[in-house]
């Protein structure tokens, strides 16, 4: 049986990633990733679009001029894209958030077992937990650099302000601001992080700890030293 030191330290390692593999839940369920206002110029009025997205729904509103409201409508992110490139960034970003839900389950599954068993010498101990929780940062990382280049470099919001109003004309500005969708993943990284510190000072305890008792005999009193 683990020590009760052991148990404590892989237990506030699996709540941190449990509440990592929650937190990439929330992110995947929740359609706050963005909001954009996005201004087009036509012959006779200017139009405002309001839109408010995530990875797979939206909302969008019409303004026109001094910010009369024309209509509000849902809309599904990849219905709404005609830029394959566009659509092709969409699907990596939901394709890497799924394996940085997996990472980070497998790395909860990992300190679950530590906390109550001692395989300490086998890929089930800390190097698996360092293994997923690094990907699962690298992963969540790699996403919260993909989807501001899908915005700027692709014209997300403008690709999809037009899928919503089809008649629109020229765009002459974007006002866009990442919501709390967007900035959770700032705290699953935090997350996991705090997962790999917290069994890595542990770690290092122990290894620390077994130097000591394994000092060579040179170190020890030369009165026991018998010949």
């Amino acid at each position: 049986m683990p020590s009760r030191r052991k148990t404590a330290t892989f237990t506030s390692a699996f709540f941190t990633c449990l509440c990592s593999f929650v937190m990439i839940c929330v992110v995947l369920a929740t359609q706050h990733w963005m909001s954009s206002e996005i201004r087009f110029s036509g012959t006779n009025s200017s139009v405002t679009i309001s839109l408010t997205y995530g990875l797979f729904s939206g909302t969008c509103e019409q303004f026109v001029d001094v910010g009369l409201q024309i209509s509000e409508k849902t809309f599904q992110v990849a219905d709404n894209l005609s830029n394959t490139k566009a659509k092709s960034m969409i699907t990596a970003i939901i394709v890497i958030l799924v394996l940085g839900l997996l990472s980070s389950l497998l790395s909860s599954g990992f300190t679950c077992t530590n906390a109550v068993s001692n395989p300490y010498q086998t890929f089930l101990g800390a190097t698996g937990i360092y293994t997923w929780n690094s990907l699962c940062g690298i992963f969540i990382l790699t996403v919260m650099i993909l989807f501001p280049v899908s915005i700027e470099e692709n014209g997300l919001s403008v690709e999809l302000a037009n899928g919503c109003f089809s008649f629109l004309q020229t765009h002459t500005k974007s006002i866009h601001t990442y919501g709390y969708s967007y900035w959770i993943m700032l705290l699953i990284i935090f997350l996991n992080i705090a997962s790999i510190i917290i069994i890595y000072f542990y770690d290092h305890a122990r290894y620390s700890k077994k130097k000591e008792q394994e000092r060579p005999i040179e170190n020890a009193p030369k009165d026991v030293i018998l010949f």
